[in-house]
Protein backbone atom coordinates (compact mmCIF):
# COMPACT_ATOMS: atom_id res chain seq x y z
CA UNK A 1 0.00 0.00 0.00
CA UNK A 2 1.46 3.28 -0.78
CA UNK A 3 2.39 5.90 1.97
CA UNK A 4 -0.67 8.89 1.75
CA UNK A 5 1.56 12.31 1.49
CA UNK A 6 -0.08 15.08 3.59
CA UNK A 7 0.88 18.72 1.48
CA UNK A 8 2.87 21.34 3.84
CA UNK A 9 0.78 23.46 6.41
CA UNK A 10 -0.74 23.85 9.90
CA UNK A 11 -4.23 22.36 9.65
CA UNK A 12 -6.41 23.24 12.66
CA UNK A 13 -9.28 20.46 11.16
CA UNK A 14 -9.25 17.49 8.71
CA UNK A 15 -12.67 17.09 6.62
CA UNK A 16 -13.23 13.52 5.23
CA UNK A 17 -15.19 12.43 2.12
CA UNK A 18 -16.33 9.18 3.20
CA UNK A 19 -17.08 6.42 -0.07
CA UNK A 20 -13.81 5.94 -2.06
CA UNK A 21 -12.07 8.35 1.01
CA UNK A 22 -12.67 6.56 4.26
CA UNK A 23 -14.45 3.44 2.74
CA UNK A 24 -13.83 1.51 0.26
CA UNK A 25 -17.46 1.31 -1.27
CA UNK A 26 -17.05 2.65 -4.71
CA UNK A 27 -17.29 -0.55 -6.05
CA UNK A 28 -19.95 -1.97 -4.73
CA UNK A 29 -22.08 1.90 -5.32
CA UNK A 30 -21.65 1.07 -9.18
CA UNK A 31 -23.55 -2.23 -8.50
CA UNK A 32 -26.14 -0.35 -6.40
CA UNK A 33 -26.60 2.42 -9.17
CA UNK A 34 -26.79 -0.71 -12.14
CA UNK A 35 -29.45 -2.53 -9.76
CA UNK A 36 -31.45 0.18 -9.28
CA UNK A 37 -31.74 1.74 -12.86
CA UNK A 38 -32.23 -2.02 -14.16
CA UNK A 39 -35.04 -1.84 -12.00
CA UNK A 40 -36.59 1.22 -13.73
CA UNK A 41 -36.13 -0.31 -17.59
CA UNK A 42 -32.71 1.75 -17.88
CA UNK A 43 -29.63 -0.41 -19.39
CA UNK A 44 -27.24 -0.63 -16.51
CA UNK A 45 -24.53 -0.89 -18.73
CA UNK A 46 -25.30 2.55 -19.55
CA UNK A 47 -23.86 3.58 -16.19
CA UNK A 48 -20.08 3.08 -16.55
CA UNK A 49 -17.49 3.28 -14.34
CA UNK A 50 -16.31 6.83 -16.17
CA UNK A 51 -19.48 8.13 -15.43
CA UNK A 52 -19.66 6.93 -11.86
CA UNK A 53 -16.06 8.25 -11.06
CA UNK A 54 -16.77 11.23 -12.41
CA UNK A 55 -20.34 11.81 -10.48
CA UNK A 56 -18.36 10.66 -7.02
CA UNK A 57 -19.55 13.35 -4.83
CA UNK A 58 -22.69 14.62 -6.69
CA UNK A 59 -26.19 13.71 -4.63
CA UNK A 60 -28.04 10.36 -5.57
CA UNK A 61 -31.10 12.59 -6.92
CA UNK A 62 -28.74 15.15 -8.52
CA UNK A 63 -27.08 12.52 -10.75
CA UNK A 64 -30.74 10.37 -11.89
CA UNK A 65 -31.42 14.34 -13.32
CA UNK A 66 -28.34 14.19 -15.51
CA UNK A 67 -28.97 11.39 -16.51
CA UNK A 68 -32.46 12.03 -17.44
CA UNK A 69 -30.87 14.85 -19.29
CA UNK A 70 -28.03 13.16 -20.87
CA UNK A 71 -30.18 10.19 -21.86
CA UNK A 72 -33.35 11.84 -22.98
CA UNK A 73 -35.10 9.34 -19.93
CA UNK A 74 -37.79 10.61 -17.15
CA UNK A 75 -36.82 8.52 -14.20
CA UNK A 76 -37.67 9.59 -11.01
CA UNK A 77 -34.60 11.19 -9.06
CA UNK A 78 -36.30 10.34 -6.04
CA UNK A 79 -37.30 6.61 -6.46
CA UNK A 80 -34.26 5.65 -7.96
CA UNK A 81 -32.20 7.67 -5.12
CA UNK A 82 -34.81 5.18 -2.73
CA UNK A 83 -34.10 2.17 -4.49
CA UNK A 84 -30.06 2.67 -4.69
CA UNK A 85 -30.09 3.05 -1.15
CA UNK A 86 -31.79 0.18 -0.01
CA UNK A 87 -30.08 -2.27 -2.25
CA UNK A 88 -26.73 -0.86 -0.80
CA UNK A 89 -28.21 -0.74 2.76
CA UNK A 90 -28.45 -4.71 2.08
CA UNK A 91 -24.73 -5.80 0.87
CA UNK A 92 -23.16 -2.28 2.89
CA UNK A 93 -21.30 -5.09 5.49
CA UNK A 94 -19.42 -6.35 2.10
CA UNK A 95 -16.93 -2.52 2.21
CA UNK A 96 -14.29 -2.29 3.72
CA UNK A 97 -11.87 0.53 5.54
CA UNK A 98 -8.96 2.73 3.25
CA UNK A 99 -6.83 2.32 6.14
CA UNK A 100 -3.92 4.46 5.26
CA UNK A 101 -6.62 7.32 5.18
CA UNK A 102 -7.81 5.88 8.43
CA UNK A 103 -4.69 5.20 10.37
CA UNK A 104 -4.34 9.33 9.76
CA UNK A 105 -7.60 10.20 11.20
CA UNK A 106 -7.56 7.70 14.09
CA UNK A 107 -3.59 9.54 15.11
CA UNK A 108 -5.53 12.92 14.95
CA UNK A 109 -7.96 12.29 17.38
CA UNK A 110 -8.14 13.96 20.10
CA UNK A 111 -5.41 16.91 18.92
CA UNK A 112 -7.90 18.36 15.97
CA UNK A 113 -11.73 18.34 14.96
CA UNK A 114 -12.79 16.07 12.21
CA UNK A 115 -15.61 16.04 10.06
CA UNK A 116 -17.14 13.74 7.65
CA UNK A 117 -18.64 15.64 3.99
CA UNK A 118 -20.17 13.13 2.04
CA UNK A 119 -22.62 13.60 -1.40
CA UNK A 120 -24.25 10.08 -0.23
CA UNK A 121 -27.33 9.74 1.80
CA UNK A 122 -27.00 9.85 5.12
CA UNK A 123 -28.17 6.19 6.34
CA UNK A 124 -25.46 5.20 4.07
CA UNK A 125 -22.56 7.56 5.13
CA UNK A 126 -23.50 6.89 8.71
CA UNK A 127 -23.81 2.68 8.49
CA UNK A 128 -20.47 3.06 5.89
CA UNK A 129 -18.67 4.90 9.53
CA UNK A 130 -20.19 2.07 11.30
CA UNK A 131 -19.24 -1.09 9.91
CA UNK A 132 -15.94 -0.22 9.41
CA UNK A 133 -15.77 1.10 13.26
CA UNK A 134 -15.06 4.71 12.86
CA UNK A 135 -18.23 6.39 13.52
CA UNK A 136 -17.00 7.83 16.77
CA UNK A 137 -14.09 10.26 15.25
CA UNK A 138 -16.73 12.38 13.48
CA UNK A 139 -19.20 14.29 15.67
CA UNK A 140 -19.76 16.20 12.84
CA UNK A 141 -21.42 14.53 9.41
CA UNK A 142 -22.69 16.46 6.70
CA UNK A 143 -24.50 15.13 3.81
CA UNK A 144 -27.12 16.51 1.06
CA UNK A 145 -29.95 17.27 3.36
CA UNK A 146 -27.46 19.50 4.88
CA UNK A 147 -27.20 21.93 2.55
CA UNK A 148 -28.53 24.17 -0.46
CA UNK A 149 -26.31 22.92 -2.65
CA UNK A 150 -23.71 19.62 -3.33
CA UNK A 151 -20.37 19.52 -4.75
CA UNK A 152 -18.67 20.96 -6.47
CA UNK A 153 -19.88 24.14 -4.37
CA UNK A 154 -18.23 24.55 -1.24
CA UNK A 155 -21.43 24.46 1.12
CA UNK A 156 -20.75 21.03 2.48
CA UNK A 157 -17.13 21.97 3.62
CA UNK A 158 -18.14 25.80 4.61
CA UNK A 159 -20.41 23.82 7.10
CA UNK A 160 -17.90 21.68 8.14
CA UNK A 161 -15.96 24.57 9.54
CA UNK A 162 -18.40 26.24 10.86
CA UNK A 163 -19.50 23.68 13.23
CA UNK A 164 -16.40 22.28 13.92
CA UNK A 165 -15.23 26.45 14.77
CA UNK A 166 -12.14 26.29 12.50
CA UNK A 167 -11.74 28.68 9.98
CA UNK A 168 -11.66 26.95 5.87
CA UNK A 169 -8.03 27.62 5.26
CA UNK A 170 -7.47 26.16 8.80
CA UNK A 171 -9.24 22.95 7.20
CA UNK A 172 -7.49 19.90 4.76
CA UNK A 173 -10.32 17.97 3.03
CA UNK A 174 -9.57 14.59 2.04
CA UNK A 175 -10.66 13.35 -1.49
CA UNK A 176 -11.38 10.75 -4.40
CA UNK A 177 -13.93 12.72 -6.45
CA UNK A 178 -12.78 15.24 -8.84
CA UNK A 179 -15.77 17.34 -7.65
CA UNK A 180 -15.23 16.81 -3.79
CA UNK A 181 -11.47 18.76 -4.91
CA UNK A 182 -13.13 21.58 -6.55
CA UNK A 183 -15.39 22.27 -3.64
CA UNK A 184 -12.64 22.24 -1.59
CA UNK A 185 -10.67 24.74 -3.63
CA UNK A 186 -13.96 26.96 -3.69
CA UNK A 187 -14.11 26.51 0.04
CA UNK A 188 -10.34 27.60 0.38
CA UNK A 189 -9.35 24.83 1.83
CA UNK A 190 -5.82 22.47 1.38
CA UNK A 191 -6.99 18.68 0.02
CA UNK A 192 -5.26 15.58 -0.43
CA UNK A 193 -6.61 13.86 -3.77
CA UNK A 194 -7.15 10.15 -2.56
CA UNK A 195 -6.78 7.96 -5.71
CA UNK A 196 -7.96 4.36 -6.29
CA UNK A 197 -4.47 2.75 -5.24
CA UNK A 198 -5.28 3.51 -1.70
CA UNK A 199 -8.20 1.04 -2.29
CA UNK A 200 -7.94 -2.49 -1.93
CA UNK A 201 -11.56 -3.25 -4.01
CA UNK A 202 -13.91 -6.01 -3.18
Amino acid sequence: MPELILPPGDFAAYIFDCDGTLVDSMPLHLKAWRAALEGHGFPPEKFTLQMHHDFAGMPGTAIVRKMNADFGCALSPEQVEADKVEWYLAHHHRVRGIEPVIAIARSARGRIPMSVASGSDAHIVHDSLKSVGIQDLFPTVITPVDVERGKPAPDMFLLCAERMGVPPEKCLVFEDGHLGIQAAEAAGMASVFISTQFSAGE
